[in-house]
């Protein structure tokens, strides 16, 4: 190939928004396999990409290397079943979406707090008596 067709890992880094780190480390977990150039440095084919930005925009939505792992095999298998992939995705969205509803209750929580403090110059403090367990 010509040199154009490859990219060093900092070029790489720019084009995905993955940092030259990150890529290590998905090399060192088996999910990229670039080339070398005569001097040892990490060259990374145009081809890869996709396969740089699916790693990318799975990890922007949360997902676990793991579940990334799970979902590039899925996308190198062409005869793969779209069910498979969306039960990856639900897996995901059922997480988020428990996160967010232990979210919701940390606020209501910390709101609780917020709304019965006195907030004034005074030493006594409500947040401090309840988290330490003290009631009045």
């Amino acid at each position: 190939m010509m040199a154009k067709d490859w990219l060093t890992i900092g070029e790489a880094s720019k084009l995905t928004g993955l940092s030259a780190k990150m890529l290590r480390h998905y090399e060192s977990r088996g999910l990229l396999k670039p080339g070398r150039s005569p001097s040892g440095y990490r060259l990374y084919p145009q081809s890869q990409l996709a396969q740089l930005q699916l790693i990318y925009q799975a990890k922007q939505l949360g997902f676990s290397l793991a579940q990334v792992e799970a979902l590039l095999v899925l996308w190198q298998q062409p005869d793969r079943a779209s069910r498979d992939v969306q039960a990856l995705a639900q897996e995901q969205l059922a997480l988020v979406s428990a996160k967010i509803s232990q979210l919701q209750q940390l606020q209501q929580q910390l709101q609780s707090l917020v709304n019965h403090c006195a907030g004034d110059d005074s030493s006594d403090c409500s947040i401090l008596r309840e988290l330490s367990g003290q009631k009045d």
